[in-house]
Protein backbone atom coordinates (compact mmCIF):
# COMPACT_ATOMS: atom_id res chain seq x y z
CA UNK A 1 0.00 0.00 0.00
CA UNK A 2 1.22 3.41 -1.07
CA UNK A 3 2.01 5.13 2.17
CA UNK A 4 -0.14 8.18 1.61
CA UNK A 5 -2.74 5.65 1.07
CA UNK A 6 -5.31 4.53 3.75
CA UNK A 7 -6.84 1.47 4.25
CA UNK A 8 -9.81 2.66 3.63
CA UNK A 9 -10.50 5.52 0.70
CA UNK A 10 -14.06 6.38 2.37
CA UNK A 11 -15.07 6.45 6.08
CA UNK A 12 -18.15 7.77 7.34
CA UNK A 13 -18.43 6.82 11.08
CA UNK A 14 -21.03 7.75 13.86
CA UNK A 15 -22.87 9.90 11.59
CA UNK A 16 -26.15 10.93 12.84
CA UNK A 17 -29.20 12.33 11.54
CA UNK A 18 -33.15 13.51 12.67
CA UNK A 19 -35.93 14.63 10.43
CA UNK A 20 -39.04 16.05 12.47
CA UNK A 21 -40.11 13.00 14.51
CA UNK A 22 -38.00 10.39 12.59
CA UNK A 23 -34.03 9.39 14.06
CA UNK A 24 -32.85 8.25 10.17
CA UNK A 25 -29.82 7.66 11.37
CA UNK A 26 -28.30 6.72 14.76
CA UNK A 27 -24.21 6.66 14.71
CA UNK A 28 -24.40 4.62 10.93
CA UNK A 29 -21.00 3.73 10.09
CA UNK A 30 -19.14 2.45 6.19
CA UNK A 31 -15.64 2.08 5.13
CA UNK A 32 -15.12 1.31 1.80
CA UNK A 33 -11.55 0.38 -0.03
CA UNK A 34 -10.86 1.76 -3.56
CA UNK A 35 -11.01 -0.67 -6.20
CA UNK A 36 -13.51 -2.59 -4.53
CA UNK A 37 -17.67 -3.22 -4.78
CA UNK A 38 -19.15 -2.57 -1.08
CA UNK A 39 -22.63 -3.29 -1.04
CA UNK A 40 -25.13 -1.16 1.75
CA UNK A 41 -27.80 -3.75 2.34
CA UNK A 42 -30.76 -3.04 4.55
CA UNK A 43 -34.60 -3.16 4.46
CA UNK A 44 -36.32 -0.09 3.28
CA UNK A 45 -36.24 3.05 5.78
CA UNK A 46 -32.48 1.45 7.31
CA UNK A 47 -30.72 4.45 6.51
CA UNK A 48 -28.91 3.52 3.55
CA UNK A 49 -30.37 5.86 0.94
CA UNK A 50 -30.28 8.68 3.94
CA UNK A 51 -26.28 7.83 4.56
CA UNK A 52 -26.13 8.33 0.87
CA UNK A 53 -27.53 11.46 0.77
CA UNK A 54 -25.61 12.59 3.12
CA UNK A 55 -22.37 11.82 1.19
CA UNK A 56 -23.89 13.08 -1.83
CA UNK A 57 -24.24 16.20 -0.33
CA UNK A 58 -28.30 16.72 -0.58
CA UNK A 59 -28.69 16.42 2.95
CA UNK A 60 -26.28 17.28 5.83
CA UNK A 61 -25.70 14.96 9.06
CA UNK A 62 -26.31 16.52 12.14
CA UNK A 63 -23.02 14.80 13.87
CA UNK A 64 -20.36 12.52 12.40
CA UNK A 65 -17.25 12.55 10.68
CA UNK A 66 -16.70 11.78 6.63
CA UNK A 67 -12.74 11.10 5.80
CA UNK A 68 -11.44 10.43 1.57
CA UNK A 69 -8.45 8.99 2.03
CA UNK A 70 -7.88 9.78 5.68
CA UNK A 71 -8.42 13.65 5.76
CA UNK A 72 -11.74 14.76 7.39
CA UNK A 73 -13.88 16.38 4.82
CA UNK A 74 -17.24 18.57 4.71
CA UNK A 75 -20.08 18.14 2.28
CA UNK A 76 -22.45 20.99 2.57
CA UNK A 77 -23.82 20.59 -1.10
CA UNK A 78 -24.05 18.43 -4.31
CA UNK A 79 -21.45 20.26 -5.85
CA UNK A 80 -19.17 19.81 -3.20
CA UNK A 81 -19.61 15.83 -3.19
CA UNK A 82 -19.03 16.07 -7.30
CA UNK A 83 -16.04 18.31 -6.22
CA UNK A 84 -14.57 15.67 -4.33
CA UNK A 85 -14.73 13.46 -6.93
CA UNK A 86 -18.25 11.00 -5.75
CA UNK A 87 -21.26 10.93 -8.30
CA UNK A 88 -24.77 8.92 -7.55
CA UNK A 89 -27.38 7.12 -9.62
CA UNK A 90 -30.93 8.05 -7.49
CA UNK A 91 -32.91 5.27 -7.31
CA UNK A 92 -35.76 7.88 -8.43
CA UNK A 93 -35.46 8.79 -11.53
CA UNK A 94 -33.92 12.80 -12.22
CA UNK A 95 -34.32 13.08 -15.66
CA UNK A 96 -35.23 16.17 -17.31
CA UNK A 97 -38.28 14.94 -19.69
CA UNK A 98 -38.19 17.94 -22.21
CA UNK A 99 -34.30 17.83 -22.59
CA UNK A 100 -32.32 15.10 -24.65
CA UNK A 101 -30.55 12.27 -23.53
CA UNK A 102 -26.93 13.98 -24.08
CA UNK A 103 -28.62 17.56 -22.62
CA UNK A 104 -28.89 15.21 -19.23
CA UNK A 105 -26.22 13.59 -19.28
CA UNK A 106 -23.71 16.34 -19.30
CA UNK A 107 -26.13 19.19 -17.59
CA UNK A 108 -23.93 22.20 -16.50
CA UNK A 109 -20.88 20.22 -18.48
CA UNK A 110 -21.66 20.83 -21.74
CA UNK A 111 -18.91 21.15 -24.54
CA UNK A 112 -18.62 25.09 -25.39
CA UNK A 113 -17.04 26.82 -28.13
CA UNK A 114 -14.71 29.48 -26.51
CA UNK A 115 -16.62 29.21 -23.60
CA UNK A 116 -19.59 31.41 -24.97
CA UNK A 117 -22.17 28.91 -26.55
CA UNK A 118 -22.89 25.09 -25.86
CA UNK A 119 -21.28 23.24 -29.08
CA UNK A 120 -24.18 20.52 -30.23
CA UNK A 121 -21.83 18.83 -32.33
CA UNK A 122 -19.04 18.10 -30.06
CA UNK A 123 -22.10 17.06 -26.71
CA UNK A 124 -23.68 14.69 -29.42
CA UNK A 125 -20.50 12.77 -29.91
CA UNK A 126 -19.72 12.99 -26.57
CA UNK A 127 -22.78 11.36 -25.36
CA UNK A 128 -22.28 8.95 -28.08
CA UNK A 129 -18.66 7.58 -27.36
CA UNK A 130 -19.89 7.47 -23.87
CA UNK A 131 -22.82 5.03 -24.36
CA UNK A 132 -21.22 3.07 -27.27
CA UNK A 133 -18.42 2.49 -24.44
CA UNK A 134 -21.24 1.40 -22.24
CA UNK A 135 -22.80 -0.79 -24.66
CA UNK A 136 -25.98 1.66 -24.31
CA UNK A 137 -28.11 1.16 -27.43
CA UNK A 138 -29.74 5.45 -27.15
CA UNK A 139 -30.05 7.97 -30.00
CA UNK A 140 -28.73 11.10 -28.01
CA UNK A 141 -30.67 13.28 -29.68
CA UNK A 142 -33.98 11.38 -28.29
CA UNK A 143 -35.63 13.80 -25.51
CA UNK A 144 -36.79 11.74 -22.62
CA UNK A 145 -39.93 12.01 -22.38
CA UNK A 146 -39.65 9.45 -25.06
CA UNK A 147 -37.99 6.92 -23.39
CA UNK A 148 -39.36 4.09 -21.33
CA UNK A 149 -38.47 3.75 -17.65
CA UNK A 150 -35.50 1.15 -18.38
CA UNK A 151 -34.21 3.64 -20.76
CA UNK A 152 -33.93 6.39 -18.30
CA UNK A 153 -32.03 4.73 -15.97
CA UNK A 154 -29.78 3.57 -18.66
CA UNK A 155 -29.34 7.32 -19.18
CA UNK A 156 -28.83 7.99 -15.01
CA UNK A 157 -26.11 5.56 -14.61
CA UNK A 158 -24.37 6.91 -17.83
CA UNK A 159 -24.49 10.17 -16.31
CA UNK A 160 -22.86 9.07 -13.15
CA UNK A 161 -20.16 7.38 -14.95
CA UNK A 162 -19.50 10.42 -17.07
CA UNK A 163 -17.78 12.03 -14.09
CA UNK A 164 -14.62 10.14 -13.69
CA UNK A 165 -15.45 10.18 -9.99
CA UNK A 166 -13.19 7.89 -7.39
CA UNK A 167 -16.14 7.06 -5.48
CA UNK A 168 -19.54 6.17 -7.21
CA UNK A 169 -22.65 5.43 -5.34
CA UNK A 170 -25.49 3.13 -6.97
CA UNK A 171 -28.58 3.18 -5.93
CA UNK A 172 -30.69 0.34 -6.83
CA UNK A 173 -29.49 0.92 -10.37
CA UNK A 174 -31.08 -2.33 -11.81
CA UNK A 175 -34.40 -1.88 -10.49
CA UNK A 176 -35.84 -0.93 -14.14
CA UNK A 177 -33.34 -2.24 -16.19
CA UNK A 178 -33.33 -5.87 -18.00
CA UNK A 179 -31.16 -9.17 -16.83
CA UNK A 180 -29.02 -8.29 -20.59
CA UNK A 181 -28.38 -4.64 -19.66
CA UNK A 182 -27.56 -5.73 -15.71
CA UNK A 183 -25.01 -7.80 -17.28
CA UNK A 184 -23.69 -5.14 -19.32
CA UNK A 185 -23.20 -2.71 -16.16
CA UNK A 186 -21.15 -5.55 -14.37
CA UNK A 187 -18.86 -5.46 -16.93
CA UNK A 188 -18.66 -1.68 -16.59
CA UNK A 189 -18.17 -2.02 -13.01
CA UNK A 190 -15.40 -4.65 -13.43
CA UNK A 191 -13.66 -1.74 -15.44
CA UNK A 192 -14.29 0.96 -12.76
CA UNK A 193 -13.17 -1.24 -10.20
CA UNK A 194 -9.90 -1.92 -11.93
CA UNK A 195 -9.42 1.53 -12.49
CA UNK A 196 -9.64 2.10 -8.78
CA UNK A 197 -12.82 3.25 -8.42
CA UNK A 198 -14.95 2.77 -5.26
CA UNK A 199 -18.33 1.74 -5.62
CA UNK A 200 -21.16 1.89 -2.86
CA UNK A 201 -24.02 -0.22 -4.37
CA UNK A 202 -27.59 -0.73 -2.93
CA UNK A 203 -29.40 -3.60 -4.27
CA UNK A 204 -32.38 -5.73 -2.37
CA UNK A 205 -31.58 -8.30 -5.36
CA UNK A 206 -28.74 -10.56 -3.66
CA UNK A 207 -27.93 -12.55 -6.62
CA UNK A 208 -26.13 -9.19 -7.96
CA UNK A 209 -24.63 -8.77 -4.25
CA UNK A 210 -22.91 -12.13 -4.61
CA UNK A 211 -22.11 -11.37 -8.22
CA UNK A 212 -20.27 -8.34 -7.84
CA UNK A 213 -19.54 -6.88 -4.53
CA UNK A 214 -16.26 -8.04 -2.69
CA UNK A 215 -17.59 -6.26 1.25
CA UNK A 216 -21.25 -5.96 2.88
CA UNK A 217 -22.36 -3.31 5.13
CA UNK A 218 -25.51 -3.83 6.74
CA UNK A 219 -27.82 -1.62 8.33
CA UNK A 220 -30.93 -1.92 10.79
CA UNK A 221 -33.36 0.92 12.36
CA UNK A 222 -30.78 3.51 10.71
CA UNK A 223 -27.95 1.96 12.75
CA UNK A 224 -24.62 -0.23 11.80
CA UNK A 225 -25.16 -3.99 12.30
CA UNK A 226 -22.14 -5.60 10.23
CA UNK A 227 -19.24 -4.85 7.87
CA UNK A 228 -18.07 -8.24 6.28
CA UNK A 229 -16.61 -9.80 3.18
CA UNK A 230 -19.34 -11.39 1.34
CA UNK A 231 -16.84 -14.32 0.71
CA UNK A 232 -17.74 -15.24 4.51
CA UNK A 233 -21.72 -14.94 4.05
CA UNK A 234 -24.39 -16.70 2.78
CA UNK A 235 -27.98 -15.39 1.54
CA UNK A 236 -29.55 -16.30 4.51
CA UNK A 237 -27.20 -14.68 6.81
CA UNK A 238 -27.46 -11.09 4.87
CA UNK A 239 -31.54 -11.29 5.26
CA UNK A 240 -31.09 -12.56 8.88
CA UNK A 241 -28.25 -9.45 9.79
CA UNK A 242 -31.35 -7.12 7.65
CA UNK A 243 -34.61 -8.10 9.36
CA UNK A 244 -33.38 -9.24 12.65
CA UNK A 245 -35.02 -12.26 11.92
CA UNK A 246 -34.75 -15.40 9.70
CA UNK A 247 -37.23 -15.67 7.09
CA UNK A 248 -37.48 -19.15 5.67
CA UNK A 249 -39.88 -18.67 2.75
CA UNK A 250 -38.75 -15.64 0.26
CA UNK A 251 -41.70 -16.57 -1.63
CA UNK A 252 -44.38 -18.31 0.38
CA UNK A 253 -46.19 -19.95 -2.11
CA UNK A 254 -49.88 -21.01 -1.06
CA UNK A 255 -51.41 -23.83 -3.16
CA UNK A 256 -55.15 -22.40 -4.54
CA UNK A 257 -57.97 -24.25 -6.23
CA UNK A 258 -58.23 -22.88 -9.49
CA UNK A 259 -61.18 -22.30 -10.88
CA UNK A 260 -63.20 -20.81 -13.91
CA UNK A 261 -61.73 -18.69 -16.24
CA UNK A 262 -62.71 -15.27 -15.54
CA UNK A 263 -61.19 -13.00 -17.72
CA UNK A 264 -59.91 -13.18 -21.49
CA UNK A 265 -57.78 -10.93 -24.02
CA UNK A 266 -58.26 -11.81 -27.43
CA UNK A 267 -56.64 -10.57 -30.55
CA UNK A 268 -55.27 -8.00 -28.51
CA UNK A 269 -53.23 -5.01 -30.80
CA UNK A 270 -51.35 -1.68 -30.14
CA UNK A 271 -49.57 -0.79 -33.31
CA UNK A 272 -46.23 -0.46 -32.74
CA UNK A 273 -46.14 -1.85 -29.17
CA UNK A 274 -47.81 -5.35 -29.53
CA UNK A 275 -49.60 -7.27 -31.60
CA UNK A 276 -52.65 -10.36 -31.84
CA UNK A 277 -51.92 -11.30 -27.99
CA UNK A 278 -54.25 -13.66 -26.45
CA UNK A 279 -54.55 -15.23 -23.23
CA UNK A 280 -56.91 -15.90 -20.19
CA UNK A 281 -56.72 -16.34 -16.68
CA UNK A 282 -58.67 -17.99 -13.91
CA UNK A 283 -59.83 -17.48 -10.83
CA UNK A 284 -57.33 -17.87 -8.05
CA UNK A 285 -54.90 -17.75 -10.41
CA UNK A 286 -51.75 -15.70 -10.60
CA UNK A 287 -50.40 -15.38 -13.79
CA UNK A 288 -46.62 -14.23 -14.75
CA UNK A 289 -45.98 -12.49 -17.19
CA UNK A 290 -42.44 -11.71 -17.98
CA UNK A 291 -40.33 -10.58 -21.48
CA UNK A 292 -37.34 -8.60 -21.64
CA UNK A 293 -36.60 -4.87 -21.73
CA UNK A 294 -39.10 -3.42 -25.25
CA UNK A 295 -41.46 -6.78 -24.65
CA UNK A 296 -44.76 -4.62 -24.66
CA UNK A 297 -45.45 -6.31 -21.33
CA UNK A 298 -46.30 -3.20 -19.63
CA UNK A 299 -48.02 -1.51 -22.43
CA UNK A 300 -50.32 -4.76 -22.65
CA UNK A 301 -51.29 -4.08 -19.22
CA UNK A 302 -51.88 -0.54 -19.76
CA UNK A 303 -54.40 -1.05 -22.68
CA UNK A 304 -56.09 -3.65 -20.98
CA UNK A 305 -56.93 -1.13 -17.96
CA UNK A 306 -57.94 1.77 -20.59
CA UNK A 307 -54.49 3.69 -19.68
CA UNK A 308 -53.42 3.49 -23.38
CA UNK A 309 -55.84 3.28 -26.49
CA UNK A 310 -55.45 -0.03 -28.28
CA UNK A 311 -56.17 -0.92 -31.80
CA UNK A 312 -57.73 -4.29 -32.45
CA UNK A 313 -58.87 -7.07 -29.81
CA UNK A 314 -61.61 -8.01 -27.14
CA UNK A 315 -61.87 -8.16 -23.69
CA UNK A 316 -63.95 -10.64 -22.19
CA UNK A 317 -65.21 -10.68 -18.22
CA UNK A 318 -66.78 -13.75 -16.79
CA UNK A 319 -68.20 -14.61 -21.07
CA UNK A 320 -69.41 -11.22 -21.57
CA UNK A 321 -67.46 -9.33 -24.07
CA UNK A 322 -66.54 -5.75 -22.83
CA UNK A 323 -65.41 -2.58 -23.72
CA UNK A 324 -62.44 -0.79 -21.27
CA UNK A 325 -62.04 2.53 -22.94
CA UNK A 326 -60.82 4.23 -20.12
CA UNK A 327 -59.25 3.57 -16.22
CA UNK A 328 -63.13 3.66 -14.27
CA UNK A 329 -64.79 1.69 -16.80
CA UNK A 330 -62.09 -1.06 -15.73
CA UNK A 331 -62.75 -0.09 -11.70
CA UNK A 332 -66.46 -0.51 -12.48
CA UNK A 333 -66.02 -4.05 -14.19
CA UNK A 334 -63.70 -5.04 -11.14
CA UNK A 335 -60.21 -4.60 -12.76
CA UNK A 336 -57.92 -2.40 -10.56
CA UNK A 337 -54.23 -2.02 -11.63
CA UNK A 338 -51.01 -0.76 -9.71
CA UNK A 339 -48.38 0.47 -12.00
CA UNK A 340 -44.76 0.06 -12.25
CA UNK A 341 -43.72 3.39 -11.42
CA UNK A 342 -45.62 4.03 -8.18
CA UNK A 343 -44.07 7.30 -7.57
CA UNK A 344 -45.16 8.60 -10.71
CA UNK A 345 -48.22 7.30 -12.16
CA UNK A 346 -49.41 5.31 -8.55
CA UNK A 347 -49.50 7.63 -5.78
CA UNK A 348 -49.41 11.38 -5.26
CA UNK A 349 -46.32 11.80 -2.96
CA UNK A 350 -47.40 15.11 -1.30
CA UNK A 351 -50.80 14.19 -0.17
CA UNK A 352 -51.42 12.08 3.27
CA UNK A 353 -51.44 8.04 3.48
CA UNK A 354 -55.52 8.30 3.69
CA UNK A 355 -55.82 10.58 0.91
CA UNK A 356 -53.68 7.82 -1.16
CA UNK A 357 -55.55 5.29 0.27
CA UNK A 358 -59.23 6.49 -1.38
CA UNK A 359 -57.97 7.97 -4.44
CA UNK A 360 -59.58 5.75 -6.67
CA UNK A 361 -63.05 4.91 -4.31
CA UNK A 362 -64.05 8.45 -3.65
CA UNK A 363 -67.13 7.66 -4.82
CA UNK A 364 -67.78 5.30 -0.79
CA UNK A 365 -67.10 8.45 0.95
CA UNK A 366 -69.17 10.99 -0.53
CA UNK A 367 -71.65 12.58 1.76
CA UNK A 368 -74.71 14.71 0.39
CA UNK A 369 -72.68 17.78 0.85
CA UNK A 370 -69.21 16.83 2.53
CA UNK A 371 -66.80 13.83 2.62
CA UNK A 372 -67.30 11.60 5.19
CA UNK A 373 -64.28 11.78 7.16
CA UNK A 374 -64.91 9.71 10.60
CA UNK A 375 -65.18 6.94 7.45
CA UNK A 376 -62.37 7.83 5.36
CA UNK A 377 -60.12 7.68 8.40
CA UNK A 378 -61.89 4.71 9.74
CA UNK A 379 -61.63 2.56 6.67
CA UNK A 380 -57.55 4.05 5.80
CA UNK A 381 -56.99 2.63 9.59
CA UNK A 382 -58.43 -0.66 8.57
CA UNK A 383 -56.17 -1.21 5.56
CA UNK A 384 -53.13 0.71 7.61
CA UNK A 385 -53.49 -2.41 9.83
CA UNK A 386 -54.44 -5.14 7.31
CA UNK A 387 -51.55 -4.62 5.32
CA UNK A 388 -49.18 -3.46 7.99
CA UNK A 389 -48.27 -0.20 6.46
CA UNK A 390 -45.62 1.30 9.27
CA UNK A 391 -46.42 4.94 9.13
CA UNK A 392 -46.58 7.46 12.31
CA UNK A 393 -50.40 7.74 11.72
CA UNK A 394 -53.03 7.62 8.54
CA UNK A 395 -52.16 11.63 8.19
CA UNK A 396 -48.31 11.39 7.27
CA UNK A 397 -47.51 12.42 3.83
CA UNK A 398 -46.63 9.09 1.73
CA UNK A 399 -43.61 10.71 -0.14
CA UNK A 400 -41.63 10.16 4.05
CA UNK A 401 -42.64 6.16 4.03
CA UNK A 402 -40.11 3.48 2.80
CA UNK A 403 -40.76 2.06 -0.81
CA UNK A 404 -42.17 -0.99 0.96
CA UNK A 405 -44.56 1.24 2.68
CA UNK A 406 -45.32 3.24 -0.10
CA UNK A 407 -46.32 -0.23 -2.22
CA UNK A 408 -48.50 -1.11 0.51
CA UNK A 409 -50.32 2.47 0.67
CA UNK A 410 -50.66 1.26 -3.08
CA UNK A 411 -51.38 -1.94 -2.66
CA UNK A 412 -54.39 -0.78 -0.05
CA UNK A 413 -55.51 2.01 -2.62
CA UNK A 414 -55.99 -0.83 -5.18
CA UNK A 415 -57.80 -3.61 -3.22
CA UNK A 416 -60.14 -1.06 -1.35
CA UNK A 417 -61.97 -1.07 -5.08
CA UNK A 418 -62.93 -4.77 -3.96
CA UNK A 419 -61.54 -6.04 -7.34
CA UNK A 420 -61.54 -9.83 -8.65
CA UNK A 421 -58.79 -8.96 -11.31
CA UNK A 422 -55.43 -7.05 -10.05
CA UNK A 423 -52.93 -6.29 -12.48
CA UNK A 424 -49.64 -5.88 -10.31
CA UNK A 425 -46.57 -4.13 -12.74
CA UNK A 426 -43.63 -5.00 -10.95
CA UNK A 427 -45.09 -5.25 -7.08
CA UNK A 428 -41.96 -5.47 -5.23
CA UNK A 429 -39.75 -3.20 -7.37
CA UNK A 430 -37.44 -1.53 -5.14
CA UNK A 431 -38.28 -2.77 -2.15
CA UNK A 432 -36.38 -4.92 0.64
CA UNK A 433 -36.62 -8.95 1.37
CA UNK A 434 -38.62 -8.65 4.38
CA UNK A 435 -41.63 -6.28 2.83
CA UNK A 436 -41.17 -8.40 -0.53
CA UNK A 437 -41.77 -11.62 1.21
CA UNK A 438 -45.14 -9.46 2.90
CA UNK A 439 -46.30 -8.13 -0.35
CA UNK A 440 -45.99 -12.18 -1.56
CA UNK A 441 -47.63 -13.43 1.33
CA UNK A 442 -50.81 -10.76 0.86
CA UNK A 443 -50.78 -11.96 -3.22
CA UNK A 444 -51.25 -15.75 -1.55
CA UNK A 445 -53.94 -14.57 0.69
CA UNK A 446 -55.80 -12.34 -2.27
CA UNK A 447 -55.99 -15.60 -4.17
CA UNK A 448 -57.08 -17.48 -1.22
CA UNK A 449 -59.69 -15.40 -0.76
CA UNK A 450 -61.57 -16.12 -4.49
CA UNK A 451 -59.49 -12.67 -6.42
CA UNK A 452 -57.18 -13.25 -9.35
CA UNK A 453 -53.91 -11.45 -10.27
CA UNK A 454 -51.80 -11.01 -13.37
CA UNK A 455 -48.42 -10.00 -12.05
CA UNK A 456 -45.38 -8.45 -14.36
CA UNK A 457 -42.07 -8.75 -13.09
CA UNK A 458 -38.63 -8.65 -14.76
CA UNK A 459 -37.09 -10.67 -11.76
CA UNK A 460 -37.36 -14.18 -12.52
CA UNK A 461 -37.33 -15.82 -8.81
CA UNK A 462 -40.29 -14.31 -8.52
CA UNK A 463 -41.72 -14.98 -11.61
CA UNK A 464 -40.95 -18.88 -10.96
CA UNK A 465 -41.50 -18.37 -7.53
CA UNK A 466 -45.09 -17.33 -7.28
CA UNK A 467 -47.08 -17.82 -10.56
CA UNK A 468 -49.22 -20.59 -11.42
CA UNK A 469 -48.91 -20.39 -14.97
CA UNK A 470 -46.32 -18.10 -16.89
CA UNK A 471 -46.59 -16.29 -20.48
CA UNK A 472 -43.43 -14.69 -22.01
CA UNK A 473 -43.60 -11.84 -24.82
CA UNK A 474 -40.65 -11.08 -26.93
CA UNK A 475 -40.54 -8.06 -29.22
CA UNK A 476 -44.72 -7.54 -28.56
CA UNK A 477 -45.57 -11.12 -29.30
CA UNK A 478 -46.69 -13.97 -27.55
CA UNK A 479 -44.05 -16.52 -27.55
CA UNK A 480 -44.87 -19.12 -25.34
CA UNK A 481 -46.70 -20.52 -21.59
CA UNK A 482 -45.10 -22.17 -19.19
CA UNK A 483 -46.81 -24.13 -16.54
CA UNK A 484 -45.04 -24.15 -13.04
CA UNK A 485 -44.20 -27.40 -13.08
CA UNK A 486 -42.42 -27.41 -15.72
CA UNK A 487 -40.75 -23.45 -15.68
CA UNK A 488 -37.41 -23.01 -14.97
CA UNK A 489 -35.18 -19.81 -15.87
CA UNK A 490 -33.55 -21.27 -19.47
CA UNK A 491 -36.82 -21.79 -20.78
CA UNK A 492 -38.75 -18.51 -19.90
CA UNK A 493 -34.94 -16.92 -20.99
CA UNK A 494 -34.96 -19.08 -24.35
CA UNK A 495 -38.58 -17.88 -24.96
CA UNK A 496 -37.53 -14.14 -23.88
CA UNK A 497 -34.94 -13.34 -26.70
CA UNK A 498 -37.50 -15.32 -29.10
CA UNK A 499 -37.45 -18.92 -29.72
CA UNK A 500 -40.83 -20.10 -30.44
CA UNK A 501 -40.36 -23.84 -30.85
CA UNK A 502 -42.42 -24.39 -27.66
CA UNK A 503 -41.53 -28.35 -27.55
CA UNK A 504 -37.88 -27.93 -28.59
CA UNK A 505 -37.21 -25.35 -25.71
CA UNK A 506 -38.40 -28.30 -23.34
CA UNK A 507 -36.33 -30.73 -24.70
CA UNK A 508 -33.09 -28.65 -24.99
Amino acid sequence: MNKLEYEYYLEMIDICKEFPGVKALNSASIKVRKGTVHALMGENGAGKSTLMKILGGIVQQDSGVILINGKEIKISSPNDSINLGISMIHQELTSINEMTVAENIFIGREPSYRNIWVSEKDLYKKTQELLDKMNIKLDPRKKMKNLSTAQKQLVEIAKAISFDSSIIIMDEPTSAITERETEQLYITINNLKHKGVAIIYISHKLNEIFKIADEVTVMRDGEFIGRKLISDLTEQDIVTMMVGRELKNLFPKIEVEIKEEIFKVKNFTCRGKFENISFYLKKGEILGLFGLMGAGRSELVECIFGLVKYDTGEIYIRGKRRKIKRPSDALRLGISFIPEDRKLTGLVLVLPVKDNIIASSLDKFKGVFFMKHKKINCVSEEYRKKLSIKTPSINTLVQSLSGGNQQKVLLAKSLLVEPDILIMDEPTRGIDVGAKSEIHALMGKLVSEGKSIIMISSELPEILGMSDRILIMHEGKLKGEVNRSEANQEVIMRYATGITDFTTAIKS
